[in-house]
């Protein structure tokens, strides 16, 4: 009779077990958080504020709006005790699905987590990982000071910084991760700590380029820089300039001028050919660059230049035409050492049709459009990533780098049978190309690690880093039993 009972009790314990085992449930039982499910207006807003829509459409079980640390602490508490998947969003900019974005598990967004508090006696700005950079740059204006941030003003704090960040100002402050006095982290016990120089620094330098690895990040205590008016804007070129453009950016990365000037040099190609473009985009930290700076790239004739002098903040959200919506997007990366004016022609060269062809493979696939970036890590750049106090991509001031970015955006999530590949053939493409070179001497033999911001999810970024083992062992410390190594996705160790 009593094994009947318990028999027939055994459903009621499963259900039981179901919901107890439930985060979304859970959290919302605690009466403090705010939580959205499924049609709920603020749910669909979210899943809306992604670059690309293939993180959009992946639908999470609910999403979570935490607004203090002791917040996302009970919120990872109860995680860590269902060991449920879940994801962790900042601006969504990130494309690879899964990343900032999930299906059927809890999402915690950090929208609420937007302080910008200036403090002019340390020169320090605490900022928020819900914050844009726009916003960030927008609360600081009228206060002569900026902290190293994101280019396009609405790429979000969070992934950006942890991943490294490449700022215009990195030439005279390294990387947006050397420029962290401090951050707060929840860890996979829940408990909350404060990374810096004295306090946990092994954490503080693992978290400089180490991703979500580590715990969730939820302030990021930020150097600030002074600043004034600025000058910048972009130019466009037509296809014909294209091997006059390639000798340019590599004269001027290897050469470069000025710590103050930055650029991006990004082309383009559309649906059949439609469009093949170059976009460049200029800055310099100064109401005009000095005569000189820049000639390399304006005595090409653009077809328009809209350069001109204008607030930090003005420039960054002026960048936002280059986030287009609508789309699935891809991205990859690869890094090159940068060639010798003698080999540059063909080094450049074979890198840069392997791209176009790569993109024409895949060229009617609806909604296409194909870019490549070249961004330039001068030995400036390393140098002062070191003086700032180091990183997990711990570049040497050996050579002079460029940083690609390839991106890929389509309409429909059919062709991702035919994007995936292109997506990889891309960075495999162009690591083989590279490593030719280096082999027949046309290229140094230089390290040459990813850059997280711009890395495809089947790229294996800890295994081009010198400082992996480092990496895996902070990682051992803080995370002992790989919880957010198995419960997020992520580059992982």
């Amino acid at each position: 009779m009593l094994s009947s009972n318990v028999a027939l009790l055994i459903p009621f314990l499963s259900l039981f077990q179901t919901i107890a085992a439930d985060t979304c449930s859970q959290v919302t039982a605690l009466n403090t958080l705010n939580v959205k499910r499924r049609f709920a207006l603020e749910y669909t807003q979210e899943q809306l504020n992604y670059w690309s829509t293939g993180c959009g459409a992946l639908k999470p079980s609910c999403i979570l709006y935490p607004k203090s640390t002791e917040e996302v602490a009970d919120i990872v508490e109860i995680l860590y005790q269902n060991n449920e998947t879940f994801a962790v969003k900042s601006g969504g900019h990130n494309p690879n699905a899964g990343f900032s974005s999930i299906q059927d598990g809890p999402l915690i967004s950090t929208k609420y987590l937007n302080e910008v508090t200036f403090d002019p006696a340390s020169m320090t700005v605490r900022v928020g990982p819900g914050n844009d950079w726009q916003d960030v740059h927008k609360a600081l204006e009228g206060t002569n000071a900026t902290v190293v941030g994101g280019r396009i003003g609405e790429v979000g704090v969070g992934g950006y910084v942890v991943g490294g960040g490449l700022s215009f100002l990195s030439t005279q402050y390294g990387w947006a991760a050397n420029n962290i006095v401090s951050f707060d982290v929840v860890l996979a016990n829940a408990s909350i700590v404060t990374a810096s120089k004295t306090s946990h620094p092994d954490l503080y330098q693992a978290l400089k380029g180490g991703g979500n690895n580590y715990g969730i990040v939820t302030s990021y205590n930020m150097v600030a820089h002074p600043i004034g008016e600025i000058w910048g804007g972009n130019l466009f070129f037509t296809a014909d300039k294209t091997d006059q453009l390639l000798a340019a950016v590599r004269n001027f990365t290897d050469d470069y001028p000025d710590e103050k000037a930055a650029i991006i040099m990004t082309g383009e190609l559309t649906a059949l050919g439609a469009v093949d473009i170059w976009i460049m985009f200029l800055f310099y930290d100064g109401p005009s660059p000095p005569p000189g700076v820049f000639d390399i790239f304006t005595d090409i004739k653009p077809l328009t230049n809209d350069c001109k002098t204008r607030s930090y903040n003005d420039l960054l959200t002026h960048n936002n035409f280059g986030v287009i919506k609508g789309s699935i997007y891809t991205i990859t990366t690869e890094t090159f050492p940068v060639p010798s004016i003698e080999n540059a022609p063909e080094v450049m060269g074979a890198i840069h049709t392997n791209w176009k062809n790569t993109v024409k493979e895949v060229i009617g696939v609806p909604g296409i459009i194909g870019s490549i970036a070249y961004q330039p890590i001068p030995k400036t750049l390393t140098r002062k990533a070191r003086e700032m106090g180091g990183d997990l991509i711990d570049m040497d001031d050996d050579v002079n780098r460029i940083i690609l970015e390839f991106n890929i955006s389509y309409w429909f999530d059919t062709d991702t049978t035919k994007i995936d590949p292109a997506t990889q053939k891309l960075n495999q493409g162009t690591r083989e190309i590279v490593t030719k070179f280096q082999q027949n001497g046309k290229l140094p033999d230089a390290y040459l690690p990813l850059f997280m911001n711009d890395a495809y999810f089947r790229q294996d970024y800890f295994s081009r880093l010198r400082t992996a083992d480092f990496a895996r062992s902070v990682r051992d410390q803080y995370d002992p039993e790989g919880f957010f190594r198995t419960q997020t996705k992520g580059w992982k160790m």
